[in-house]
């Protein structure tokens, strides 16, 4: 328990360095910072996105979004800094997909996150993360062809 308390403490009164241009965090304490996490389905006509996340230890279900709509879920890092969340996104009407992580511990990510808002945008093209301080949508994904890996999901 006392390794513990120390360990903790020094993850708190320490925090990481890094060699990026990125501006550093604004609120050095992140063991009390909230993260929000967005997936928004920015495609055209009328698409429906599926979406299924999950961590480690949180399964968040899947979902069916109509175009303009959004599924979002907030949480806390974890003492040992290494919280992952990834996605599996499809568009059923394209037979595309698209998996890949949507939170992992990296500054850059938080950067464009501004510090605590992921917003993951499925457009037609592929998958964008919008940056928050640039103002703009920049690309990270595209959509994978396979509509086996899409036959088991259902669209209401």
């Amino acid at each position: 328990m006392i390794l513990f308390l120390v360990f903790a403490t020094l993850m708190v009164a320490n925090p990481s360095t890094s060699t990026s241009s990125a501006p550093t965090e604004d609120r050095p304490n992140k063991l009390f910072r909230t993260w929000h996490v967005h997936a928004v389905n920015g495609l055209s006509s009328n698409k429906i996105l599926f979406i299924h996340c999950k961590s480690a230890d949180n399964d968040l279900g899947e979902h069916n979004l109509t175009a303009g709509n959004e599924f979002q879920w907030k949480f806390k890092e974890n003492l040992l800094g290494t919280t992952l969340f990834w996605c599996f996104m499809a568009s059923r009407s394209d037979h595309v997909h698209a998996k890949f992580n949507v939170f992992v511990i990296n500054k850059d990510l938080f950067y464009r996150c501004n510090w605590k808002h992921c917003i993951w945008i499925a457009k037609d093209d592929g998958i964008y993360l919008k940056n928050i301080p640039q103002g703009y949508d920049e690309f990270h994904y595209t959509w994978e062809s396979d509509i086996g890996t899409l036959a088991n999901f259902t669209i209401v």
